[in-house]
């Protein structure tokens, strides 16, 4: 794996996080790289410069970046850890940067926005439209991305939100979109969170921008709910990487009793499901626990989890994130604790969990998904 990124900024050494022994991936894409080389042969920058970064996903911008004492902004903690990190081992203080959350923006005046297109467009949308009150007319805005996730909706919404765009030539498959901010552009409203009655309840769920499946319950969430565990005497309970925290609703109202745990690395994630728990369940308290999985959590304290692993990080497909869970899982869960876990059919996570607990039991499946049961 390499691991020293050259730019004109300089030369750091960069890892993706959380760290794995094997990987096999670079913390940076040559979006990053074109990006850096456009800063230094074309604009002029100084600490003065009053720059915001969005989507850093390893935080190799933030990192090259640091003598501008920039201000990143990220939904992922991840990421935010990441950036993190590889100051540090660069020996620079976290201190240079202003770290911002998807929910907590900045509030001055910003020169020069750099943005790393993100995965999901609706995140897009939100970002450009909550970035309106911090632009000037000379603000200068340019958006990174490798060619194949610059879709023509990437240019609309920029046109939309910003002003006229002019894209660069594609180089090394990365391309730069560069913005003028239109001084008389219409003032646009946030369609963000956006709200749907939950089928089959009475609640009402909200979706901030960066949610998986925003508009109504998607299909796998749907299957699983239909074959919950409903005769467990669980007192303390997971939905590990919880979205808007259907699933967890649905555990909640199952287990009136029970402690519940949302978990997930997206503020956006979190925020959702805090507001349809505290809106459904308004007398009872739950956890809402940002991070890295399970890591955090006690040894042998919980005894049902309940996961929908993503297999994606940020633009990228992986596995190492489900596999995480499940050995998190493992640690965390007390002896004859359960987990679940529903998995597209293609994935074989079937022969990880048996290596892992030693048994497994389909619950149910369907053309595309399947639900696991282990027990420790």
């Amino acid at each position: 794996m390499e691991t020293l990124l050259n730019v004109p900024q300089g030369s750091f050494t960069l890892h993706r996080y959380p760290l794995r022994k094997k990987g096999l991936l670079r913390a940076w894409d040559a979006a990053d790289v074109y990006l850096l080389e456009h800063l230094a042969e074309s604009m002029s920058l100084s600490s003065e410069t009053k720059t915001l970064i969005f989507n850093d996903s390893f935080g190799a911008l933030s990192v090259a970046l640091n003598a501008l004492s920039p201000i990143t902004l990220s939904d992922s903690w991840i990421s935010q850890q990441a950036t993190k990190y590889n100051l540090s081992i660069n020996q620079l203080s976290e201190h240079q940067i202003q770290f911002k959350n998807s929910l907590d923006w900045p509030k001055q005046a910003i020169d020069l926005v750099l943005i790393k297109a993100p995965k999901t467009l609706a995140l897009f949308e939100d970002q450009l439209i909550r970035l309106q009150p911090l632009l000037k007319p000379e603000t200068q805005v340019i958006t990174a991305g490798m060619v194949k996730a610059m879709s023509s909706s990437v240019w609309k919404l920029m046109e939309k939100y910003l002003g006229q765009t002019r894209p660069s030539l594609s180089k090394k498959k990365a391309r730069l979109i560069f913005s003028s901010i239109d001084p008389i552009r219409k003032k646009q409203t946030n369609p963000y969170p956006s709200y749907y009655q939950l089928e089959n309840s009475q609640y009402t769920i909200c979706n901030h921008a960066n949610v998986f499946s925003r508009k109504s319950l998607d299909i796998g969430s749907r299957f699983l709910l239909a074959h919950l565990p409903v005769k467990n005497n669980a007192k303390h309970i997971v939905d590990l990487g919880c979205g808007n925290g259907v699933i967890g609703l649905m555990l909640a109202q199952h287990y009136p009793l029970a402690q519940l745990y949302f978990v997930d690395e997206s503020y956006m994630a979190i925020a959702s499901a805090k507001e349809n728990f505290q809106q459904s369940f308004p007398q009872r308290q739950a956890e809402f626990c940002m991070g890295d999985g399970l890591r955090e959590f006690e040894t042998e304290l919980i005894d049902l989890i309940v996961c929908n692993p993503p297999f994606h990080q940020q633009n990228t497909v992986a596995s190492h994130i489900a596999l995480s869970m499940f050995r998190q899982s493992h640690r965390v869960l007390k002896q004859q604790g359960e987990l679940w876990v529903i998995a597209n059919r293609h994935l074989g996570y079937h022969h990880n969990l048996k290596k892992l607990f030693g048994n497994i039991h389909t619950v149910a499946a369907n053309r595309k998904f399947n639900i696991y049961r282990v027990k420790k």
